[in-house]
């Protein structure tokens, strides 16, 4: 039943869908009309957010351009390419591929949710290239896995508001991890959506006439073990005698460095307690890289080959944060919480809150930026009803998650690493979407 169900919301998505760069555009403009037409802003007001805020994103960005990057090198080495070839080995049919990505992608991402972005990508692609699966459905299925990421051990506002010195504390205090990311209510839910979203990824597998292959020598990854220049392959000349290829194919300089980097890692999470972030999962990511490259040019190789995919980072995420900036500066994000707030009791603001953060992620899809938009509604209409602060806490959360299944911003690096566009996934996330927003919304209201 799923698979004719999801048959028309796929064929919906690629005819209607644009590419990310044209979602982003005609996000853009409705923004700016909404500030306008909805707060009351002159045209001049809201152009000048825009423009403001347009480069505020530009660290994160780099991060998000060194998870594809970093997360390619690493699944390019010959080690995990036959780690991941191994595991991918398991799978001896498309129904046990797409639940074995699944749940790969959903383990990943509970950990840490730029971890989970590259591993399920990259784990997609080493199924494809053993069994004949639907490869649109083989890595929506590993996105799909991201949804769990606000519930798991990266949650930016569960652990934000666990951190003494949050710009809430003088509202509600320090809220510990076990009444959120630990908490019974959490776990339970996370525990249905880790046999859920699986379960529906197979159920939606395309009949043999509607699916659609990639030939796996496509997807194949360069060779990157001593390539030579292309000058030096035209000329037919062993160059491998000069002291600058020397250094190149050095196996002690890329063991050094790459060394360097795991002892500061060690150093960090053994001796400082130090915790997993999106600048340390970059950072193991490069270093592993580094060591399991073993040469400099081969690392380097497998570096032109990943940043190809890097392009719609560099150019969407500067457009999300215009957006981001006039959501919040024109106060058109305060006005949708107040909306759901204004028709919540204590029972079902969870539920409303949970709702709101969907909506407005599309347009904030940032879990720390969301909060600080969402808390300084949502908080006080919870202490006023007198509702679970934590749990409307982990409602923004998960609606914040929830609705990156349609959201492109997120997706970009898993489609770049996959070969894909948006269109060739979202129709399966669409089915995901409605079937996860029913299930997080009864566990939020009585779990």
């Amino acid at each position: 039943m799923l698979n004719k169900a999801a048959k028309p919301l796929v064929k919906l998505v690629d005819r209607y869908l644009p590419d990310p760069y044209i979602f982003v555009l005609l996000l853009t403009l409705v923004v700016l009309i909404a500030a306008v037409v909805a707060e009351h802003k002159t045209p001049l007001e809201v152009i000048s957010y825009w423009g403001d805020g347009f480069w505020t994103l530009l660290s994160f960005s780099m991060q998000m351009l060194l998870v594809l990057v970093a997360g390619f090198m690493l699944a390019s080495s010959p080690p995990i390419k036959k780690l991941l070839d191994v595991i991918a080995g398991f799978a001896k049919s498309a129904p046990q591929a797409i639940i074995l990505v699944t749940l790969v992608s959903l383990v990943a991402s509970w950990i840490n949710w730029g971890f989970g972005l590259v591993i399920g990508a990259l784990f997609a692609k080493a199924l494809a290239r053993r069994v004949k699966v639907d490869y649109r459905l083989l890595v929506a299925s590993a996105y799909a896995g991201f949804v769990v990421w606000h519930g798991g051990l990266a949650g930016s506002i569960p652990l934000t508001i666990a951190t003494a010195g949050h710009f809430t504390e003088s509202q509600i205090g320090i809220i510990p991890t076990s009444e959120t990311i630990f908490a019974s209510f959490n776990l339970l839910l996370v525990a249905v959506l880790f046999v859920v979203i699986p379960l529906v990824n197979r159920f939606m597998l395309p009949e043999e006439k509607d699916s659609i292959y990639v030939d796996p020598k496509v997807l194949n990854e360069p060779d990157v073990e001593n390539v030579p220049s292309m000058l030096d392959a035209d000329s037919g000349k062993d160059n491998s005698n000069r002291p600058a290829d020397k250094l190149e194919n050095s196996r002690l300089l890329g063991w050094s460095v790459g060394g360097a980097g795991l002892v500061y890692l060690g150093y960090y999470f053994w001796v400082q307690g130090g915790s997993l972030n999106l600048n340390l999962v970059n950072f193991l990511f490069l270093f592993l890289a580094i060591v399991l490259h073993q040469t400099p040019r081969s690392l380097l190789t497998s570096l032109n080959e990943a940043i190809k995919g890097g392009a719609g980072i560099v150019i969407q995420f500067p457009f999300y944060a215009g957006i981001m900036a006039v959501m919040v500066q024109s106060g058109l994000a305060q006005s949708i919480s107040e909306g759901f707030v204004a028709i919540a009791s204590a029972d079902s603001l969870p539920f409303w809150s949970f709702i709101s953060a969907g909506i407005v992620n599309i347009f904030v899809p940032s879990g720390g930026g969301q909060w600080a938009v969402q808390a300084p509604i949502m908080l006080p209409a919870a202490q006023a009803l007198g509702a679970d602060v934590a749990r409307v806490a982990m409602a923004v959360a998960w609606g914040d998650a929830w609705t990156n299944l349609i959201q492109p911003f997120w997706a970009l690096p898993v489609l770049a690493i996959a070969g894909l566009k948006a269109r060739d996934i979202m129709g399966f996330c669409l089915m995901q979407l409605m079937i996860t927003g029913v299930i997080i919304s009864i566990a939020l209201s009585w779990f």
